[in-house]
Order: C-alpha cells, then structure tokens, then sequence
C-alpha cells in the first residue's frame, strides 16, 4: 500500500517528508522519493529501495524548499527503478500517486506522440493532461478540475506546481487522503500516521472530494466540482498505533481501504500496458507440476477455496484444498514434482505453519500467500507472493481476504499460460478484467448506505443463509462466516446446488437468504433457486448486476437487491465479498457487538 505526504510549509521540508514517509514504511514499497519548490521550480530526489537509499542521495545532494510531496512506492509494471519512483514530473507540476489509471494508455494517445514519457508508470500521464491545461492557459485550479473526469481507476493524489509557493492540490477516489491542519502550515497524507508528528488535526476527503490547500485553510469540492464542507477531527494516532481515522471502527476503514489495497497488490504482478502478469521466481515451472495442494484456516482458506475454481477451470492443473487443521493429520500422500500453496495474513498461523512442514518433508515446492513478508510461513517458504494490504487490525479479515483473492487470480493467469491453456486474447482480457477491480471495488462502497439498510433484515433474525454457485460458493462461506464471527448470528454457507439435498427445509416465513448470482453462465441456476425460497416465504437479498437485477424481478421478488457492478464473471468473486462484509458490518453495529475484537477470537492464531 503506497504512501503520500505533502508538506505546505514556511521553511525546509525535506527533513519532514523523509520522516512522514518513515511512518508510511510499514506499508511496503521499493522505491521512494520526495519533490520540493524551489525558488519556484520544482526539484526532486529519487531512488530505488529504501528510504536508506533516499537519505544517501539527500545527503549527497541536498534538497530546500519550503512546499513539497513525498512518496513511497511499490513497482506496477516495469522494474522498481529511479526513473518509476514517485513524484513524476514535467516543468510545471509534480505528482505523487497511490492507485491505478485504468485508462492511462487511451490518455497517452490522447496527448499524441510527441508526449515524452520518462518512466513506464500509469501516473506520469496525469502530469503531462495537467501540464497540458496549464500550457493552454489555465489555473492550476482549473486543471486539475478540468483532468479529473478524464481519469478512470482508483487513486489518491498530491500535486504541487511551479511559482506557487502557497498551493498544493490534492484528490480521492477509491484511496485514502487526509488534509492536516498546522500552524501557519498544511499537510496531506495518505494517513494519520504519516502526519502524527506535523498535527493530530485533520479532515479526511471523502469519495470523489478534492481539495485545494493555501497556508491559509482548504477549499474541498466534491465529485461535481461543488464547494463541500467535511468534518474536521482530532486525531489520537501516535507512533504506536494506526488510527481509525473518521470512520467508526478498524473493520470498517479496513473495508473502504480495499480499492486502494488491492490496486497496490495488482501493482506488484500486472502490466496494464501489456496486460500481462509477472510474478516472482518460482521453483518450479507451473507446466512440470502435476497438483497444487493447499491449505490454509479460516477466511484464508475460503480464498482458497475460490482459488481451485480459477485455477482448475483456467489452468486444468488439479488443486486439493484442505485445511491447515486437518492437512498433516491425514497423512495425505503429496505427488513428487508437486506445489503446495499456504495462505495466511499474519504468515504466524501455526496450523498452516505445521502443515507447510509437512508438505516440505513430502518434497514440495512450498509458495506462500502472506501480508507479513518476514514473517515465518514467507521465511520457510520457497517463494513469497506479498498481499500489499497494509496492517489489519479489526480480527475479522477483509482486505487482507481480498488481497489475497487478488494475488491467487494473478497466479491463476499465470498458471494458464505456463501450461498453453491461456491465449494472447483471454490473457488480456482477464489482465483488464483485473485492472478495473479497484475501481468498480470503489463503486461498491458507494452503495454503503443501501446495504446498511439492508443489513438490518439480518441484525434480527436467529439464523440466516448464504448461496452461491462456482466461485459464488465459497463466497457464500465467506460471508456466512464474516456474520457469525462479529454479529453471532447463526449462519451457514451453501452451495445453491444443494439447496433441494436439505437446506431447503430449514426455509420458512422470514428467514434471511443472501443469494449472489453475477450475470454468467450460472445466472439462471440461481435464479431458479432464488424462486423456490421466495415461494417458501423466505427473505432473499439478492445481489447481481443491473443486467440480473431486471431479469430477476420478472421471475420473483426478492425482499431487497443490491446491484454491483457488472464485471467479468472471472473477477466477480473479488466485488461481492465487499457487500459480504458490509452487510456483517452493519448487523453487528446494529446488535452492538464488538466489531473489532469479537468474543473468543483472536487475530493471529499462532497455537494450534
């Protein structure tokens, strides 16, 4: 998860920008670099690695300035170099970037060729469309208003400009970004963190806001260019702790920090230009290996679970799934030349950690899934794919789970292309597919308020259902298991498939069943499943795009809707785990639960 600040100062900030970005480290990068105003101009100091490498480059090249932005980053597509480290710039405005541009490349044909482009990132191409509006004329001001409805993705941004001293402009969509308020100084951030030690006063900008920052105050408009005004707080965070910025629990910011976490995670694989996915060394090509054995606990192993479907339909490579508990208890004979596969947020889970043992002493080639990457499972494990989520502090898992979702889709792609499975015109289409997750992720979360209402046709009943079919299913687990660990609702997952071979029976007059059906080939399936629970008087919520929407009210009334974005059916596991979690979220709130640190639960389980 990248990290931003900006500084608005009355003297030196570069000492201040390498120290925010210091606080932002936790966060995992490979490249770091600020930019400053000088006399007007902008100057900038970049380098590869870590801030180390950053501070010996100040050091041997000093950087003043009064007004500047700083950034931490992790490579997207092209190797982490200078020249790809964050701010990018032309003569006339400096940019840092957490996020992705979906739509980078029909940008770059828009500013024609003569555009020159000195690294291969999605976000110089906002510094030449701004840079453009300021060559024809207009205000800094009018710019980035004029730039902004031009952009599709995920981002946060911070943007200074040559000759003025006193403005720095930022903007959110789908990523976090906060306005500090000092004492004859501004800041931004993309958290409080970066800021504790600048000020505890911030105001956090919301989805679509953007903000104009003098030494004076801040103007912030919404996504329609109306002047807005948003609650200003006083932060509690300091070095020890993140904090939970405006948003009521951890669990909740953790929720709405998903656009920017999984666009951070599709970063470090996907080369949106080439629309293809790189991962890291592997031990062994995935064409030589003749099964995939995984394990994981909980949540981990539901991502998992939808990991099977992608891997097995896209790359006919056999995958046995089974959990971490239960993998070296079975004495499960494992194949010679095989891969096992271990996914776990803290990478301490001892369960997965043993069953990893196990699967080296049977001779596997061992890949992890973690967010931790010096954690145990990363250190044991012959390859390491990093989930970029960022800390999790609320105990049930959401961004860590889709980022984890995020991370098996690459290999899934990358496993079908190694095994000839995969052509040119499906990799890319998957590639995209992928892209635009961050951004329809954000879409989502627009709906919140929806889904709080819905959630509370759970808060009250006793038990409630979950269904779903192909990679629907283990989402259904997913969110059954999400209600239970922080609302303690009984709730149960199925596959919708199995709903006439018994779970019908427990189908009544206002029983609560979360029904997922994305357009796709399972569309009509589900429906039809939906319809024999609506007949039995159960209450479905029914979740699909407009397209499935429409279809099902002409088959049976669901008691509410909540329509998603239509996407790919590929990625579709990935969005509709987002209302999964809101709709535990809201229930819990509503039940007055601990959301955070549920009863009994723990968020690492290192015994077994």
């Amino acid at each position: 998860m990248c990290g931003i600040i900006g500084i608005l100062g009355r003297d030196g900030v570069s000492d201040r920008l390498v120290d925010g970005l210091k606080r932002l480290e936790y966060r995992g990068y490979d490249s770091a670099g600020i930019a400053t105003l000088v006399n007007g101009s902008i100057h900038r100091r970049r380098a590869e690695g870590k801030l180390a490498q950053l501070a010996a480059v100040l050091a041997d090249n000093p950087l003043d300035g009064d007004a500047g932005i700083g950034h931490t980053r992790w490579a997207t597509h092209g190797v982490p170099s200078e020249d790809n480290a964050h701010p990018h710039a032309t003569d006339r405005v400096a940019i840092v970037h957490n996020g992705i541009i979906e739509n980078y490349q029909e940008l770059r044909d828009k500013l024609g060729a003569d555009t020159e482009y000195t690294s291969d990132t999605d976000t110089e191409v906002v510094a030449h469309l701004v840079g453009k509006y300021l060559e024809e004329g207009l205000s800094p001001k009018e710019a980035v208003a004029r730039t902004l409805p031009e952009l599709e993705g995920a981002f946060a941004f911070v943007m200074v400009f040559a000759g003025e001293h006193d403005l720095m402009i930022g903007a959110r969509r789908g990523s976090p970004l906060a306005v500090g308020f000092g004492e004859g100084e501004m800041y931004f951030g993309s958290d409080a963190l970066a800021l504790a030690p600048l000020t505890r006063t911030l105001s956090y900008l919301e989805e679509g806001d953007w903000a104009v920052v003098t030494h004076d105050g801040v103007e912030i408009f919404d996504t329609d260019g109306a002047p807005v005004e948003r609650k200003v707080v006083q932060s509690a965070v300091s070095g020890a702790m993140i904090g939970k910025g405006n948003y009521r629990h951890f669990m909740q910011k953790e929720i709405h920090e998903q656009p920017a976490v999984i666009g951070d995670t599709l970063h470090s694989m996907l080369n949106p230009a080439s629309q293809t996915i790189t991962l890291p060394p592997l031990p062994v090509d995935f064409a030589q290996v003749p099964k995939i054995t995984a394990s994981a606990c909980g949540t981990a192993a539901l991502a998992a679970q939808v990991g099977k479907y992608w891997i097995e339909s896209l790359a006919r490579l056999p995958m046995e799934v089974d959990l971490g508990s239960e993998l070296r208890y079975r004495e499960t004979p494992l194949p010679e030349g095989g891969m096992a596969l271990f996914i776990s947020q803290s990478g301490e889970t001892m369960d997965t950690l043993e069953a990893l043992r196990y699967a080296k002493g049977q001779g596997q080639h061992i890949l992890s899934v973690v967010n931790v990457p010096d954690s145990t499972i990363a250190r044991e494990s012959d390859t390491v794919f990093q989930t970029l989520a960022g800390p999790e502090i609320g105990v049930a898992s959401t961004k860590a789970f889709t980022t984890q979702l995020t991370v098996i889709a690459a290999i899934a792609i990358a496993a079908a292309k190694a095994r000839g499975h995969l052509d040119r015109q499906r990799e890319a289409t998957l590639a995209a597919a992928l892209a635009e997750v961050p951004g329809r992720a954000a879409e989502v979360l627009n709906h919140d308020a929806h889904i709080a209402e819905v959630a509370g046709m759970l808060a009250e009943a006793r038990d409630v259902f979950y269904m779903g079919r192909g990679t629907g299913y283990p989402i259904a687990m997913e969110g059954a298991l999400k209600l239970k660990e922080i609302s303690y609702i009984h709730a149960e997952g199925y596959a919708a498939g199995e709903m006439k071979h018994g779970p019908i029976a427990l189908i009544e007059d206002d029983v609560p069943v979360v029904m997922m059906s994305p357009s796709g080939p399972l569309f009509d399936k589900v429906a039809s499943n939906t319809q024999e629970i609506v007949a039995r008087g159960g209450k479905v919520i029914f979740l699909s795009d407009s397209e499935g929407i429409a279809k099902m009210s002409r088959m049976a009334k669901p008691a509410a809707t909540i329509e998603l974005p239509k996407v790919d059916p590929f990625v579709a596991p990935i969005l509709y785990t987002i209302p999964m979690q809101l709709l535990a979220y809201h229930a819990a709130v509503h039940k007055g639960t601990d959301v955070d640190q549920p009863r009994n639960l723990a968020k690492s389980v290192t015994v077994e």
